[in-house]
């Protein structure tokens, strides 16, 4: 490359090649398990290393007290992770995933755990009071003919022959309980530190399918990436739904450009540039401007420098899937896409009550923000075009065009816009700064 030429820019599909193809995660996995294996011979270890596709497979430990909900394993240290790091080893293992089930139960087994370069990518410790913990076991009761557990509150068996040979298992007194769980405390402590940024607590003193649905929820959530990102968000909704406050917030917070279609439309107009030569006849008329001249002025937008370096929050465009199909088409595709949804009635009553001052230009709502004094509201002014009717045929427009665009953007994320816009906003960044779930293999 010619240094003269600097600063060299880098083209904008090479961003989004990588950030499609997680071409940085997965040279960073790559180069973890280099230095963790450290094969005499990288080259065939990297090749075998890629043809797994393992990278995004569970690898959880669940930690928890006696009766939290888990089993406990009592082995010496050494021996315990040997077996251990022999059954990981396996296929099974390696393709699907695994699961530690009380393991590490000391600070020692999980510096060993990591000494071993065994890294899990989430951690589950359940919690619960101790006398919950204590009630649970003294509840417990075995089958010595299956070994089966039940218990006398929350898993009895139906069949008389069944309850008739249950009995108590040894090491499950009030006494023997409280000893394990100091024990426990003792331990948990030393090891949670150990996972600092892949730990939750679940309160284990909830139904079981709750606690099932909650770590769910977590193991299927990806930790956020080291990896260069550039913000392409598109937000979605119909008029009313609160997009240009939302866009004007992240541009403000994150840098990002914001860009509305339809004030490029009117920037292109007003500056009568060519394309605003093109414009301004469907202006006059009040008609839509065709999707052709839409992309040529939305194009020469997003491919200015900022945009590519800074990334943008795009809002207006596409209304329909055909808008999105041509917008996908010349490599324009948002990497966040965020559909804000807000009933008709609550549209109707943010639109049709707001007011402008034509003296000042000053904008108001007739309940969020009244004017001043009697003699400003005589002269306030509404909108034709945000009149009830217009507002329910737009509407109704956006709704008939929104489930195909939808599914064209497979990963949007939809969320509720009939509320606080601060609070709408805090979702709205965390959908961005957080990676987009993946589904568990």
């Amino acid at each position: 490359m010619d240094a003269t030429t600097a600063p060299h820019r880098i083209p904008p599909q090479m961003p989004q090649y990588g950030e499609a193809n997680h071409v940085f995660e997965l040279m960073q996995n790559m180069l973890e398990q280099l230095l963790i294996h450290q094969p005499k011979d990288p080259i065939p270890f990297m090749i075998d290393h890629l043809q797994r596709d393992n990278d995004y497979v569970p690898k959880i430990i669940i930690l928890g007290p006696p009766a939290s909900g888990k089993t406990t394993i009592m082995v010496p240290n050494m021996l315990l992770i040997r077996l251990m790091q022999e059954r990981l080893k396996e296929e099974d293992c390696i393709r699907r995933g695994w699961i530690l089930d009380g393991i590490p139960e000391t600070r020692e087994q999980a510096l060993m755990i990591q000494t071993l370069g065994i890294s899990p990518r989430h951690v589950i410790a359940l919690s619960a009071p101790d006398t919950v913990l204590i009630e649970r076991n003294l509840g417990k009761r075995i089958d010595p003919q299956t070994g089966e557990i039940y218990h006398t509150t929350f898993d009895w068996p139906p069949e008389s022959e069944i309850q008739n040979r249950l009995m108590m298992p040894a090491g499950i007194s009030e006494g023997e309980t409280a000893r394990k769980l100091l024990e426990y405390h003792r331990n948990i402590v030393r090891i949670l530190p150990s996972y600092p940024k892949i730990l939750k607590v679940i309160n284990a003193d909830q139904p079981c399918v709750d606690v099932f649905y909650q770590a769910l929820t977590y193991v299927q959530t990806s930790h956020r990436s080291n990896a260069p990102f550039t913000p392409r968000v598109l937000l979605c909704g119909p008029v009313g739904s609160g997009k240009s406050l939302q866009a004007a917030l992240l541009a403000q917070k994150y840098g990002l450009i914001n860009v509305c279609c339809g004030q490029l439309l009117k920037e292109a107009v007003a500056d009568k540039s060519k394309y605003g030569e093109m414009i301004q006849p469907f202006f006059e008329k009040e008609i839509a401007v065709p999707d052709n001249i839409i992309m040529k002025v939305l194009k020469q937008r997003l491919d200015q420098q900022d945009c590519v370096e800074r990334g943008w929050v795009l809002h207006g465009f596409p209304r329909d899937l055909d808008q999105a199909h041509v917008m996908d088409s010349l490599g324009y595709k948002p990497n966040r896409v965020f559909f804000l949804n807000v009933p008709l009635d609550s549209v109707i009553e943010r639109l049709t009550l707001r007011r402008t001052d034509p003296v000042t230009g000053e904008r108001y709502h007739l309940m969020y923000k009244p004017p001043p004094t009697m003699e400003v509201q005589a002269r306030l002014l509404q909108n034709p075009k945000e009149s009830e009717e217009q507002i329910k045929l737009k509407m109704d427009l956006f709704y008939r065009n929104s489930a195909e665009l939808e599914q064209f953007y497979g990963e949007a994320i939809t969320l509720n816009g009939d509320q606080d816009p601060y609070t709408v906003f805090e979702y709205i960044e965390s959908g961005i700064i957080n990676p987009l779930p993946k589904k568990v293999p």
